[in-house]
């Protein structure tokens, strides 16, 4: 996701999850591939109440087969708690380049989405992470209510044209009214 106003050279690569033993440790869910990536940065903002403040990670691990980290200045579990829920993000300059046929999905927000038809679907407003795939979130600014939700995965995903501002799925239109 992409962050707003003087935070627009944020891109967010993960959030923070449930605290991790006595000691400040804390769970984090990575949107990074591989999720040990989400390490590699070393300067990491995390929106909390207030705005967004640097971290710097001490100590990391593993504890079944999710991310452990220890942030400088978090020495007990009620500092941990207070991390839970929020959202970790990296300076857009300290990522690498995509590859090809790689996109940030930060990059993708806002694109219209059509089927491979050219049927409209609506913009692409955010993803959701689920444990089987990512989930494209698509809607219509004239009904923000409805809501397409599309596998954000190669048999559904086509094409994007980072140009035209456009994303192709394979998804056909009785689907898109379910």
């Amino acid at each position: 996701m992409m962050m707003s106003g003087t935070d627009s050279a944020l891109i967010e690569i993960g959030m923070v999850g449930a605290p991790f033993g006595v000691r400040g440790w804390v769970k984090l869910r990575s949107f990074t591939d591989p999720p040990e990536a989400l390490l590699s940065h070393g300067s990491l903002r995390l929106a909390l109440a207030g705005g967004w403040r640097g971290m710097r990670i001490e100590e990391h691990g593993r504890s079944g087969g999710q991310l452990t980290v220890k942030f400088a200045g978090v020495s007990d579990r009620t500092a941990a708690e207070a991390l839970r829920g929020a959202r970790i993000a990296v300076a857009r300059a300290e990522l690498p380049a995509a590859g090809d046929r790689e996109y940030y999905r930060a990059d993708l927000i806002g694109f219209d989405v059509v089927n491979t038809a050219g049927t409209p679907l609506g913009q692409l407003r955010h993803f959701v992470d689920t444990p089987a795939h990512p989930l494209m979130v698509v809607g219509e600014a004239a009904r923000p209510d409805r809501e397409i939700w599309i596998p954000a995965v190669p048999r559904c995903l086509r094409r994007v044209d980072l140009r035209a501002r456009r994303v192709v799925v394979d998804w056909d239109e009785a689907e898109a009214a379910e």
